[in-house]
């Protein structure tokens, strides 16, 4: 079957579009990943010496100069503490939602109450977010809104949903180990 030339075009644009798209979540799958394995090292390394605040502070430091200077900025002490926020907000890998960004992810790791980052984590997926936009959303106030129009002491069913599915496959992962 011959195509037309723009009907070629246009089908070899799909294609190429769609690749770069998995690519780009495949490569941010990676980057989330290691970012989370890495706090986790840390936290562990963290346990397994002195707990004192000020060793670690000494030590996340020391780290993020050598990690800059052999990796680039990504690695610095201000991302390192990203990653810190990340996996305390996050703990469980397997519970991570592969849909989302590490910008996603930086945003949510700074909102405190588990179920106000659940809704927005669940919004983010269910009406496909960008990280602006999902700054937006959170600028204004959007899950303060949605819960003023709840009835009183009925959490979101939408959050509610996405908790079970990610205590079902945590189970299910640890079933298998």
């Amino acid at each position: 079957m011959e195509l037309q030339e723009n009907q070629l075009f246009t089908t070899i644009k799909e294609v190429i579009l769609q690749s770069r798209s998995r690519a780009y979540r495949m490569v941010n799958t990676v980057l989330i990943e290691t970012y989370w394995q890495i706090r986790k090292i840390i936290v562990e390394d963290e346990s397994g010496g002195s707990t004192r605040a000020e060793y670690g502070k000494a030590t996340l430091k020391t780290l993020a100069t050598q990690l800059t200077l052999e990796f680039g900025k990504g690695f610095d002490e201000r991302n390192l503490n990203n990653m810190t926020a990340f996996y305390n907000a996050f703990p469980i890998w397997n519970a991570l939602r592969t849909e989302l960004s590490w910008t996603h992810y930086r945003l949510l790791s700074r909102i405190d109450a588990e179920q106000k980052r659940n809704y927005y984590l669940t919004e983010s997926i269910a009406a496909n977010w960008n990280s602006r936009e999902l700054q937006r959303q959170i600028n204004s106030l959007a899950y303060e809104r949605v819960l003023q129009h709840l009835p009183e002491n009925k959490p979101n069913p939408s959050i509610q949903n996405l908790i079970e599915q990610d205590r079902q496959r945590f189970e299910l992962d640890n079933q298998e180990l």
